[in-house]
Order: structure tokens, then sequence, then C-alpha cells
């Protein structure tokens, strides 16, 4: 037994299980206002921030603490800041690196523990629509800050001619939307085009619709619940598939599906979550995080589905390759990347 090695190991468990504890207190904090209520960038006493809230004096004080003694926000006599840096993560909601909604999905993981355990010990199946409320909206809330930094700016610009027809007038199929964040910001850049956001989870959808009017772009989007092998349409200039291939039964069969629904010159674009194409290229914080989200919601997802081909969230460029290939595409390439996504360009 290597004692140096045992200490350390332990030193790890302590900061990961401190780390989900906090994700909690994320979760608090953003739901009741406390970061928002701190954004201004002035220090406040747990009083002052209780009344600004309406919050328990007594609990506001030991959210601080913690918060403070996890380096979130600092802390001086009795007074605590929330520095800018930290607010554009925790706060302020349309900024690029805004973090604090996504927590929301995380609490799935435990709320949905008993359900994770049944699918472990048995056929692995666990769909989508059977989590709790709270992975659909802090899902959506994980990936539009990075879609509104991204999408319009450099990953559409990165495809070939596609932004050019965007601006005359193509018509898009949005396959696996969610709750539509990814359809918006596309319908309010290009107004000439038409966007048709599918998904099979009805909630969604019916959240997608709601998204839409909130945007200004109900006029020129459509939200319809159907699957990735069996939605309208054979004409589409695009087809894109926004981190949500690798949840599919059978992404072959979705691929093929969007092969034949594109326009001649058409093109597939997948986002999906950055990986490496080997277990040892993804030992790092973001392959971390998307392989303990993938055991407990992609995976279960492919495996709830027919084929359940189960690519997980780490699949890599590859793997993914593969599945387009198979699918009668000729073409398929990087377009782009992010820390945090893979943009890849497929064309027949």
């Amino acid at each position: 037994m290597d004692q140096a090695k045992l200490q350390e190991f332990m030193g790890k468990l302590v900061t990961d299980f401190g780390g989900a504890a906090l994700a909690a207190n994320v979760i608090l904090g953003d739901e009741l206002g406390l970061y928002r209520a701190m954004a201004d960038n002035e220090p406040v006493t747990p009083e002052q921030l209780s009344a600004k809230t309406k919050c328990n004096a007594r609990l506001v004080r030991e959210w601080l603490s913690a918060q403070a003694a996890a380096g979130y926000i600092e802390h001086d006599d009795g007074r605590f800041r929330l520095p800018p840096e930290q607010a554009l993560a925790l706060a302020v909601e349309d900024s690029p690196v805004f973090m604090a909604g996504g927590a929301h999905a995380l609490a799935s993981f435990f709320i949905d523990k008993d359900k994770i355990v049944a699918a472990m010990r048995g056929n692995g199946a666990l769909a989508w629509g059977d989590h709790h409320p709270c992975l659909f909206r802090g899902t959506e809330r994980f990936f539009r800050p990075g879609y509104k930094t991204h999408l319009v700016a450099e990953w559409l610009p990165a495809l070939e001619g596609v932004v050019d027809k965007l601006h005359a007038g193509a018509k898009v199929a949005d396959v696996g939307c969610g709750h539509g964040a990814s359809t918006v910001i596309m319908a309010q850049a290009f107004p000439k085009s038409r966007f048709h956001g599918f998904d099979y989870h009805g909630p969604s959808i019916d959240a997608a619709r709601d998204r839409a009017r909130e945007g200004g772009v109900a006029e020129r989007t459509s939200f319809s619940q159907a699957t990735a092998k069996n939605y309208a349409g054979r004409d589409y200039d695009l087809v894109c598939f926004f981190d949500c291939l690798h949840d599919m039964g059978d992404p072959v069969g979705a691929a093929r599906h969007a092969l034949q629904a594109l326009k001649p010159g058409g093109a597939v674009m997948l986002v999906e979550p950055f990986a490496g194409d080997r277990l040892d290229d993804n030992v790092n914080p973001v392959g971390r995080l998307f392989y303990a989200a993938s055991t407990c919601v992609c995976t279960p997802n492919s495996l709830s589905q027919e084929v359940g081909l189960a690519l997980g969230a780490q699949a890599g460029e590859a793997r993914l390759r593969k599945v387009f290939l198979e699918a009668g595409f000729d073409l398929f390439r990087r377009a782009t990347e992010t820390p945090f996504n893979l943009i890849l360009e497929a064309r027949k």
C-alpha cells in the first residue's frame, strides 16, 4: 500500500464530493436569484442579501460561506462580493460562459438515481422522457450560451456555402431540437429562411413553441413531434443535429433519413460533444463531465430505443464518420470546434 498515493486519492475524493455539493448550492443560487442580486460587484452582508432576495438570513449566511470556501465569491470582514469574472459564469444569463443554468441538469442524476440503478442492473434502458423535468430545462440552459456565441458567428460560416443560402432563404430542419434554443437563434439571424424543429419528446416541443413566441420568430418556425427517422420533408437545404445524435438508438438510420430529406447540394451540420477517438484522449475535465452525463442520460436513452447503438457522449470523430459513411454520405469533415463541441459537416 502506497500511503502517499492513498492520501492523494482521498484528497481528490474530498475535492470531487465538495464539487458535487457545491453544484447543489449553485442551483440554489441560480433559482433563488442570489447570484443575480450580487452581480453589481458590490460587497454585501448576509443580512443585506437576505433582504434583497427575501431569503432566510441564516441560510444565506451559510450559503455565502460555502461559496467563499469554494472560491466562487470573495469574503472580507463579514462582507461578500461576487467578482465580475464569476458573475459572467453564475449570474449573467446572456454571457457566453454562463454555467449556472446547466447545473439544474445535474440534479436529475440524483433525483433519478433509482431509475439509473434499475437500468444498470437491467437492460440499460432509460428513456429521455422518463427523467425528471429539470433535465430538459437544464440541458437547454447548459448548451444555449455556446449556441448563442458560436452558432451564427462561427459554426454556420464554417460550412461551405450555407450562410449564403440562409441569407437568401433556405429550408432548415433542426432534428432533436429539444426546447428549440438552436432553432430560435438561427431564425433570429436569418429572417428569410424557414426553420422546422423536430423532437420525439412532446413536452419539449411545447416548450420550443413558447421559446419561438418569446423570441419573436414564431411566424418563420414550426415545431413538430417526430423521431429522427420519420420527420416530414424532402427538400431541406440544411439538416442539423445539435448535441443529440449520440443519444439516438439508431444514429445510422437518422443520418440516412437526413440524406433522403436533403435537396441536392444540401448539407448536414452535426454538433457533438468534443471528444477524441480514444479514452486516453478524453481523460480531462471535459471528458469527465461528458462521460458521467452519458452514463446517467445519453447511453441509457439510446439503449431504450430500437437498435440501441449507444454511441455515448464521447463517441469521437472517427466513430461519427463511420455512422455517416454507412448511411450513404460521401463527404464528412470537421468544420470547426470549441472546447465543448465538435462541428462536423456531411454531404453527398
